[in-house]
């Protein structure tokens, strides 16, 4: 009986990292959680426990570090950064994958900040000798409209009880990631603020008929605001709103008082791609 190797990764998950930037009495704030996974030759660690071609875990982690003190930027920046040195440094290293949250904050005073909100900006670069691959987005932004949506039309059998409406709350927490087709020379802030900007002004001004609708006008707006992304992958969790039934307290409730439900859920996921864009290569 024989048996191989199959597909291995290893790295570091979750390193995180604040970086101070101080400006006088002003400061700045960036605050993220680096994850990096290394594939190459790295079969005799698992098969002779032969560790000459490992770049400890510990070595990623410091490097994040004394990366952050050279300066952080951008997070695209930052993952491409930390990608091309472990690839180009350690001829063991085939290919890197860095995933980065960043997490927001407000500031309070010069010198003072509040975290806002569960949302996070992300980018996942990936570095091999062939390329580098970036996919960036926003995680956990959760969005409501109060009207402005429907729902009807759809099959109904002998266990449906979902009665239609024109007229029901839409609330979903929104994760979004956009594949970079081109990114020489660019501007990755501005980009991001207005590909999340175009999610954002979709989602409100869009009449919907339906999760789905909706979903595929955000990714449609992305492509059209940034002609440098390929494409943007969205899963949409439904969170429902139901309207309370007050009429055994002899009230009424024309869409005012909701029962808001944790789960189950509808999970609503979809692609929107540019017709002309390149293939993904290792992006996602």
């Amino acid at each position: 009986m024989k048996f191989r190797l199959g597909d291995n990764q290893y790295g570091k998950s979750e390193t995180h990292v604040v970086r101070i930037i101080k400006q006088g009495t002003a400061h700045d704030i960036k605050d993220l959680n680096v994850s990096i996974a290394l594939a190459g030759d790295f079969a005799e660690t698992h098969l002779t426990g032969d560790n000459s071609k490992v770049v400890p875990t510990d070595t990623q982690k410091n490097t994040v570090f004394a990366f952050a003190k050279d300066g952080i930027g951008e997070i695209e920046e930052f993952g491409i950064r930390l990608a091309r040195h472990f690839v180009g440094d350690f001829a063991s290293v085939y290919r890197a994958r860095v995933d980065i949250e960043e997490f927001a904050w407000d500031r309070l005073h010069n010198h003072a900040f509040v975290r806002t909100g569960s949302e996070k900006r992300v980018a996942t670069v990936t570095g091999t000798d062939d390329g580098t691959w970036v996919v960036a987005g926003v995680t956990d932004l959760v969005v409501l409209k109060s009207t402005g949506s429907e729902f009807h039309g759809y099959i109904k059998d002998r266990y449906t009880t979902l009665p239609e409406t024109n007229d029901r709350i839409m609330a979903t927490s929104l994760s979004a990631r956009w594949r970079y087709s081109d990114s020489a020379g660019l501007d990755w802030g501005r980009s991001f603020v207005e590909a999340r900007s175009a999610l954002l002004e979709t989602f409100a001004r869009k009449h919907s008929l339906s999760l789905q609708q909706t979903l595929y006008a955000m990714g449609e707006a992305v492509l059209r605001a940034r002609p440098e992304i390929a494409e943007v992958r969205l899963s949409m969790p439904n969170k429902h709103h139901f309207v309370v039934d007050l009429s055994p307290f002899g009230m009424t409730n024309p869409n005012e008082v909701f029962y808001a439900a944790d789960r189950p859920y509808g999970l609503i996921e979809g692609t929107v791609i540019r017709d002309d864009a390149p293939p993904p290569g290792l992006a996602w």
